[in-house]
């Protein structure tokens, strides 16, 4: 699991800071988790395929988390995309982008489709054979989603020496992965356990920008192996969180230690800060495995 971070502040692009886009790569799926100004040429800079792009998932529809889809849905349209494109995104944003492909007369050459989103619930909104993507319901000024994402368990790993010793034959082994006993020709069952080990911890990782602190999220993310939260303010600013619906660097330290995250990485930061630094001593408090995010940082998780 690989995650590219295209853009990490809020509101205002600059001249080396993004607003918020970043990819996940988990199981060969290629995730577009936001599409802030500027996503095409952060994705040409990081050399990622756009043909690989399938999905896309947009938490809000303030213009710092989605300006930079109509153009993308553009440019999939000039480069010739044959294949399907899901977007899933707030009630609303189908109409936001038909509404420019119609004005402009440049409707899509492939299947383009909304999944949009109003429930105040977690949903899985994306299942496939080894992944899934369901919604983390946030607390910001418009209806704003988070997405988890997991790793479905993998198969049983064979034990060799177990079913040499055993003598089972070949044919079993994929039940093995499965998880089922074998009974041997003898009639003697062998128990799974003694023929297969574990398999390896499902990886998982939650995206939660824009939101106000709340606890409520915190049964979504338990034990999530990385968490990125939003931080836009430092403690010095922290009178300003409540009224624009934004969080601390401290208050997503907090929601890390207390959901028992693995890693948390902060992210959405205000431009009226000169540095990032403080924001990862403020989290470190709190919460010791603490990463900032950096346009064009990959975290390899």
């Amino acid at each position: 699991m690989k995650l590219t971070i295209l853009g990490c502040y809020a509101a205002t692009p600059r001249s080396l800071n993004n607003p918020t886009s970043q990819v996940l790569e988990i199981k060969n799926h290629l995730f577009l988790i936001d599409c802030g100004e500027g996503t095409q040429v952060q994705l040409r800079k990081q050399k990622l395929k756009f043909s690989r792009i399938n999905h896309i998932f947009i938490s809000h529809l303030h213009g710092d988390h989605f300006f930079g889809l109509p153009g993308l849905i553009s440019t999939f349209r000039l480069l010739g995309r044959k294949t399907e494109l899901h977007v899933y995104g707030p009630k609303g944003i189908k109409e936001a982008i038909t509404l420019l492909l119609k004005l402009g007369d440049s409707w899509t050459n492939y299947p383009l489709y909304f999944h949009e989103l109003s429930s105040l619930e977690s949903e899985i909104v994306f299942e496939g054979n080894k992944v899934t993507v369901s919604t983390i319901p946030l607390q910001h000024r418009i209806y704003t989603n988070g997405f988890l994402f997991k790793e479905k368990i993998g198969e049983r790993k064979l034990n060799v020496e177990a079913v040499a010793k055993y003598r089972v034959n070949k044919c079993y082994f994929q039940n093995i992965k499965k998880g089922k006993d074998v009974i041997l020709e003898n009639g003697q069952r062998i128990d799974n356990r003694l023929l297969s080990h574990d398999p390896l911890p499902s990886k998982s990782y939650a995206f939660c920008s824009d939101t106000q602190y709340s606890e409520e999220i915190i049964p979504l993310i338990n034990e999530v192996g990385v968490l990125y939260h939003e931080a836009t303010f430092l403690e010095s600013e922290k009178a300003l969180a409540p009224k624009t619906k934004h969080s601390t660097a401290m208050e997503a330290a907090i929601i890390a230690k207390k959901a028992n995250v693995g890693k948390l990485i902060l992210g959405h930061f205000s431009t009226r800060y000169g540095s990032t630094c403080p924001f990862k001593e403020e989290a470190a408090a709190i919460f010791p495995n603490v990463e900032l995010a950096e346009d064009g940082r990959i975290f390899d998780l």
